[in-house]
């Protein structure tokens, strides 16, 4: 399985969102300045820079995933971009659904290690993937499957 969070703009979207938004605050700054605040489009170009760098900064945090790989011995978490992975036994891993501070967390856990996956996910698309992991898992750890 692939989890990624879901996007809401493509790059090109955000760029056009980002000279919408300069556009209209340097238009708004012009007519500041016209009237007689001269400091309006100085500062229009500042916050037209710092909304552009929190946007990027924002949609590259939706770079981010997890790969779950789940094989006859073991599931295996790796965290992208980077090489974080974490391996977990499949006879011993569990699922877990912790609900602590208004908010869902999906672990995995197994010999005192415990993992969150999918923290970028809605609660619903959580709880599905809970759901899909303990079916597999299930499914692996069957006695009459061996025979």
């Amino acid at each position: 399985m692939w989890l990624k969070p879901n996007r809401a703009l493509s790059r090109r979207d955000l760029r056009r969102l980002i000279g919408v938004l300069a556009a209209l605050a340097l238009t708004t700054a012009g007519l500041g300045a016209w009237q007689g605040n001269v400091f309006a489009p100085l500062f229009a170009l500042v916050e037209s820079s710092a909304v552009a760098f929190a946007l990027g900064v924002a949609w590259r945090a939706g770079d981010r995933s997890e790969r779950i790989t789940l094989d006859e011995s073991s599931l295996e978490v790796q965290f992208l971009p980077g090489r974080r992975c974490a391996r977990f036994p499949v006879y011993w891993v569990r699922v877990q659904w912790k609900a602590e501070q208004g908010r869902a967390r999906l672990l995995l856990t197994s010999h005192g290690r415990e993992l969150e996956i999918g923290a970028f996910l809605a609660d619903e698309e959580r709880a599905e993937l809970s759901r899909k992991l303990m079916v597999l898992l299930r499914e692996l750890n069957d006695p009459r499957r061996r025979r």
